[in-house]
């Protein structure tokens, strides 16, 4: 479906920029909400702490994306850490879905995670899973939830739960890379939690999917076809870098070290694809291993 007009929020992070460059090269027209004063003809502005988000911003679009929010990871989750990104998150959803309602968007496709259903051990999470019950799960919930005046209006919402995307620069590569480079990998915990992974070019190639494909609504997992665990994940690393990661960094010192969000390394999901695979998405890196390849160029 080429020639989309498509309002993007959050297009400045890891996969806002990379998703701005490949709807463009899918001929379609993009246009992106900034917390600024416009700085380029396909720059609108809005403020989403003060709820204002002008109608003509989305004039004429046919989809908006909202990957806008604070990162997870980023700080230690202190009470008011844990505030402010529950605020966030669901305070810029309610914005935009009350304006997709207000000027009739058809589509709207929603930034979410695996972390909804919790920690999953060993069985697969579908999107027909329950959530689970911490505080990443609570923050999913009423994240997907501050959509409901887009759904109410008749738009087609999608929920992208993604999981950990595996990309050249940043991410959680950018992360991993210089501990590996300094052989100080290892595995967390148990690793036995599953890792959730998705290469950045299938992250891009699945949301772009489920704005062109209108068979495609709801919750979306958007990972891997092969999820593995840490242990497999740590391994498989190494061998892509060159460099051996025989190191344990036990629970108890990532909860010394991170408190609570030492939680979601230490616990994982292990999220399927299945509404992407039953509606014919074809994965370019369907193996831990293609995706790391791609990633470190090795």
């Amino acid at each position: 479906m080429p020639g989309m007009r498509v309002v993007v929020a959050g297009s400045s992070g890891l996969i806002g920029t990379s998703l701005v460059a490949g709807l463009r090269q899918g001929e379609h027209e993009v246009v992106r909400l900034v917390r600024r004063a416009p700085a380029a003809p396909d720059e609108r502005s809005w403020d989403p702490a003060a709820g204002k988000l002008d109608a003509e911003a989305l004039e004429g679009a046919d989809a908006v994306v909202n990957l806008s929010g604070p990162g997870i990871g980023d700080k230690r989750w202190s009470p008011e850490r844990k505030r402010h990104l529950l605020q966030a998150r669901v305070r810029s959803t309610e914005v935009i879905a009350k304006a997709v309602a207000a000027a009739g968007v058809p589509v709207l496709a929603n930034a979410s995670a695996v972390g909804f259903y919790g920690d999953t051990g060993s069985h697969p999470a579908t999107e027909t899973s329950p959530p689970g019950t911490d505080f990443l799960a609570s923050l999913c919930r009423r994240w997907e939830a501050a959509t409901a005046p887009a759904a109410d209006a008749g738009a087609r919402v999608v929920l992208l739960r993604t999981g950990l995307v595996i990309s050249p620069s940043g991410g959680l590569l950018g992360q991993l890379r210089p501990l590996f480079s300094l052989m100080l990998g290892g595995r967390l915990g148990s690793g036995t939690q599953y890792m959730p992974w998705i290469s950045l070019d299938d992250e891009i190639a699945a949301i772009r999917f489920a704005l062109e494909n209108p068979d495609v609504s709801g919750p979306v997992n958007l990972t891997g076809p092969a999820p593995v665990t840490n242990a497999e994940f740590t391994r498989a690393l190494g061998e892509a870098l060159g460099r051996p990661a025989p190191w344990i960094v036990p629970g108890f010192a990532l909860r010394i070290a991170l408190g609570e969000l030492a939680d979601t390394a230490l616990t994982g999901q292990r999220a399927m694809p299945t509404v992407l695979e039953a509606n014919g998405f074809t994965f370019q890196h369907p193996t831990l291993g293609a995706a790391l390849a791609a990633a470190t160029g090795r």
